[in-house]
């Protein structure tokens, strides 16, 4: 399996039978399907890693409704399911977002990244989930021009805190997560949380409280309300408590978790049918959207009788495939076939055909 690097920019337009937006389980399980079609896949999505919400949000969690599956972590799903599309090689294109999407002349699509990766394809399916996720940022007045210098929605390159003076706004795994992590390998450690419960692991929840018994680290119960700037860098964040008493807290970095909110972004701009921020299918025969070509699967799609569930996505995915078979070969007539007995599966899958007695 390969990983394009972010920011890597290939060199001119990569042609493909199919691309996949939005590498969650859905995604993931479309590559599967239309693997066993023979079409290769390259998928694309906005979050630095493959898993989409479940790894995102809740990797730790149990899922209790996958078939034959009594219950498994976002995380196992994710991890089941690339291995499960090893056979089909999809090439991956993490931490960039689909910007552009426009019809060629020629029935294809031209499609480009952030990143500027640049793509022609014969198919596209959206399986974004709710859309991409997007930090929800820190409402305060001039903070955005620190943003990737000292302000941090995700940590990227632990080293660059090492030696820092840290402040860490958040009440989530991820805050506590990184407190943690931090204390011993930067200056000092402040986490800072509008309320004294948190949804986070109790046991790091009560690491964090020993830690501070110890002075290894801080916490403070309250909202960042305003900044200090000098000589053009973030100096301080004032602090507003419970009590109504504003602070000041010295700092060289401030990291902030509040979680991530789905946004619809560009999907909005390539004049497919939208109804209450979710794409409107066609048909339910072939989830193909209003414009022929592209397809959407899984919570990104409504339709009349709509259940928003994993296995529902999965279901989605496989007719998608079939559907999408006419536009990569017009010629060939596509048969029904079944993994436990069609030699041609097995061989598509690297596995041994079974011999029964």
């Amino acid at each position: 399996m390969e990983n394009n690097v972010k920011g890597a920019v290939a060199q001119g337009p990569i042609e493909t039978d199919a691309i996949i937006i939005g590498a969650g389980p859905v995604g993931l399980f479309q590559v599967f399907e239309l693997g066993l079609l023979e079409i290769k896949a390259h998928v694309i999505d906005s979050l630095p890693v493959v898993g989409g919400q479940c790894v995102e949000l809740y990797p730790d969690k149990p899922i209790y409704d996958i078939p034959a599956v009594p219950v498994c972590t976002g995380q196992e799903l994710t991890d089941n399911l690339l291995k499960q599309i090893e056979p089909f090689e999809p090439t991956f294109h993490l931490g960039q977002e689909v910007t552009v999407v426009q019809k060629r002349e020629d029935g294809r699509f031209d499609v480009e990244t952030s990143t500027g990766t640049q793509f022609i394809t014969k198919t596209i399916f959206i399986a974004a989930g709710v859309g991409s996720f997007q930090p929800r940022t820190l409402k305060v007045d001039g903070i955005e021009q620190f943003d990737g210098s000292q302000v941090f929605y995700r940590v990227k390159d632990p080293s660059k805190f090492e030696g820092k003076n840290i402040v860490i706004c958040g009440g989530g795994d991820s805050a506590l997560d990184w407190a943690l992590n931090f204390v011993g390998k930067a200056e000092s450690v402040i986490l800072l949380h509008r309320r004294e419960e948190f949804r986070a692991a109790p046991a790091s929840v009560a690491k964090m409280k020993e830690l501070c018994e110890q002075y290894e680290m801080q916490f403070l119960v309250g909202q960042v309300t305003g900044t200090e700037i000098k000589d053009g860098k973030l100096a301080e964040v004032k602090v507003t408590g419970a009590d109504g008493v504003t602070r000041r807290l010295p700092l060289d970095m401030l990291l902030v978790f509040f979680g991530l909110s789905p946004k619809l972004g560009p999907i909005a701009e390539w004049g497919l049918d939208i109804e209450r921020k979710q794409l409107k299918v066609v048909d339910t025969e072939k989830f193909e959207t209003n414009v022929p070509g592209i397809f959407a699967v899984g919570d990104i799609n409504t339709y009349p009788g709509k259940k928003k569930l994993i296995l529902s996505g999965f279901h989605e995915a496989a007719l998608a495939a079939f559907g999408a078979a006419p536009y990569i070969f017009p010629e060939k007539k596509i048969h029904m076939q079944y993994t436990t007995t069609s030699p041609k599966l097995h061989k598509i899958l690297g596995v041994e055909t079974p011999v029964f007695d």
